[in-house]
């Protein structure tokens, strides 16, 4: 069994903080900017699903993300601007017909955005040249 130095749990803290700073704030942004907040709670998590589907799929595609800034992004910053909690409120405190409509929006957004974040991949590896070798 591999053993992992203390310092590096203290690392990957700090890199998830950062990631969590930014992104919490970015969502107080979106927040104050977009005026009704079931739709502010689904940009975030439209926006939110797109880039954790580009970075799921980066990974299975190429992995040229570190797992660190991979760490950063994912569990930091994309986990602090998207909400389950205020997305389940929003449903339960509106309309039961709203309801329905902004839950089944939601998966069905979330989802394509997912598959579109799969095909910005596979985009960006197609049109990015291969970084030559050390020595080519």
């Amino acid at each position: 069994m591999a053993r992992t130095h203390p310092i590096e749990h203290v690392e990957a803290l700090v890199v998830v903080g950062i990631g969590g700073f930014a992104g919490s704030n970015l969502r107080y942004l979106v927040d104050l900017t977009v005026p009704n907040s079931l739709a502010a709670t689904l940009t975030v998590n439209v926006i939110g699903s797109f880039a954790l589907g580009f970075l799921i799929y980066e990974e299975l595609f190429s992995g040229t993300i570190s797992g660190s800034s991979r760490t950063l992004m994912a569990t930091g910053f994309i986990a602090s601007f998207t909400t389950y909690s205020t997305f389940i409120i929003g449903t339960l405190t509106t309309s039961p017909v709203l309801a329905v409509g902004y839950a089944a929006t939601s998966y069905v957004l979330g989802f394509g955005a997912v598959l579109l974040g799969r095909e910005a991949t596979h985009w960006i590896i197609d049109v990015t040249p291969p970084v030559p070798e050390v020595g080519d």
